[in-house]
């Protein structure tokens, strides 16, 4: 069941004239919206969207933001400055402005029209996971819009996710921990995925290896991997490669078939290998990067106790002026 927060926004999606939605947000907060991206650029036959990181959409200052926008925000805390004044930027464009935070109380709330508030952890239903309130969101607006046939699939998989989520967390915890220990000294880890997945492979990239790990990394976009990336390939190299369930697996098939060619150190985490019973097939692509997530966040865990550096860890975030 959708919470309360969610429904007066789907409501509000059924009295608004919405052409266009952008999707704003830096670091993880913008990572975890790829998805739904990819589910617009799948799905929307009306309406477009775009995904832009929160300082650039102010600077970038699209012309199609308008009273016919529709602009969802992410910030864990609420607190970070580029994400609140993308809202109010946005609200003084006359758009309608959705924002996912923690806290009812924070900046980022205070700036926007409707707020949304969610919870991690498996004591909360998942429908409260950012991830699940995104796609609510998304095909809530494609449902109410277009007569998106896939919503109902959607909320149905995500309301019986959390066990599919732990089942897969479990069957991955050995692997998680072999991946400590052989990559506890690495100084450079790759990711590497596509289409739905993509989001999932620059978070772990940028927000886990590289923010709370200090290991150089870069997201490898499956597509463009023989267009310059695959010369870094070595036997030595580590790389791990996400295959997911949507449309683009082909791509990360591809580049998963080169890379165990001619690497060594190549980690699959393959979204068909997990138990994804009760989701409807039609939505099986959504949901994998979900899944996906909460395995490579094993992974990160991991690897942080292997390398005796917790993931709370910082150099320079929140410590110096920036």
């Amino acid at each position: 069941m959708l919470n309360e927060m969610v429904t007066r926004v789907l409501e509000e999606f059924k009295r608004r004239e919405i052409e266009k939605v952008f999707l704003v947000g830096c670091g993880g907060s913008s990572a975890l919206m790829y998805a739904s991206k990819y589910a617009m650029d799948h799905e929307a036959k009306t309406i477009d969207s775009d995904l832009y990181s929160s300082n650039e959409f102010i600077h970038r200052h699209p012309a199609k933001l308008g009273e016919k926008s529709l602009v969802i925000l992410c910030s864990h805390y609420g607190k970070t400055p580029e994400t609140v004044n993308a809202a109010r930027f946005a609200r003084e464009k006359g758009a309608l402005t959705v924002s996912l935070t923690y806290e009812p109380d924070s900046p980022l709330a205070e700036a926007s029209e409707f707020v949304i508030l969610y919870q991690e952890g498996k004591e909360h239903p998942f429908l409260n996971d950012a991830h699940a309130i995104m796609y609510e969101l998304v095909f809530g607006l494609l449902h109410i819009k277009e007569g998106n046939p896939k919503y109902d699939a959607l909320i149905e998989a995500l309301s019986h996710l959390r066990p599919v989520i732990e089942k897969a967390k479990e069957q991955a915890l050995p692997a998680a921990q072999a991946f400590g220990r052989a990559y506890q000294d690495a100084t450079n880890i790759y990711t590497m995925a596509s289409g739905a997945n993509y989001g999932i492979a620059y978070w772990f990239a940028i927000c886990i290896l590289m923010e709370m790990q200090w290991i150089h990394s870069h997201a490898i976009h499956a597509g463009e991997y023989f267009h310059g990336p695959f010369e870094i390939l070595d036997k030595e190299v580590p790389m791990i490669q996400l295959v997911g369930l949507d449309e683009t697996r082909p791509l990360e098939e591809r580049s998963l078939g080169f890379s165990r060619q001619y690497g060594d150190n190549i980690i699959t985490l393959d979204a068909k290998d997990f138990d994804l019973t009760g989701v409807d097939d039609r939505v099986k692509g959504y949901i994998a990067p979900l899944v996906l997530h909460r395995v490579l966040r094993v992974y990160a865990e991991e690897l942080a106790h292997a390398r005796n550096h917790p993931l709370t860890t910082r150099r320079y975030m929140w410590k110096v002026a920036y």
